[in-house]
């Protein structure tokens, strides 16, 4: 990696600039074309300093201000095919399993949910109960936001090469 190639990982740690060619804005900063940016980029990718590039809506910007995790017993009789389930459903953005602390905390299903406002995220989760035939659940709504990727870590920064 030379001094270009830190620079530029430098330059898109704020995100791509909202032009219709971004990667020719990143070059003119940089004194390189946008051709080189992407070359750059790609190279970076291929020996794993970049692991890839993505887009990363600021929620709370748009008004996506409700989010919520919500964490679901799944009753020990129930197919596991529940986690497929919750998944898959459209109010969902992620979802994943954890051991439970028996006696403590016997939530084993995760989901992270997103609205507008609680009342709706609830009533998608409401409804994603219904479905999954789940009763017992724990609704988590987040009052804060913090930064994403770990300060100082240069893995990912926010659209794909491709």
């Amino acid at each position: 990696m030379d001094p270009t190639d830190s620079a530029l990982l430098k330059e898109l740690e704020g995100g791509l600039p909202l032009v219709s060619e971004p990667f020719d804005e990143v070059g003119r900063r940089l004194g390189i074309t946008g051709e080189e940016v992407l070359g750059r980029l790609h190279r970076l990718q291929a020996e794993g300093f970049v692991r890839k590039i993505r887009a990363r809506i600021n929620q709370r910007e748009i008004g996506i201000t409700a989010n919520a995790l919500v964490a679901w017993r799944v009753p020990d009789d129930q197919d596991r095919g529940v986690y497929a389930l919750l998944a898959s459903l459209p109010g969902v953005s992620h979802c994943y399993q954890r051991r439970p602390i028996p006696g403590r905390w016997e939530y084993a299903a995760y989901t992270v949910h997103h609205g507008r406002n609680r009342e709706e995220v609830r009533a998608d989760i409401a409804a994603a109960a219904e479905i999954a035939g789940i009763s017992d659940y724990v609704v988590l709504f987040s009052t804060e936001e913090f930064k994403r990727v770990p300060a100082g870590r240069i893995s990912e920064i926010g659209g794909d090469l491709r």
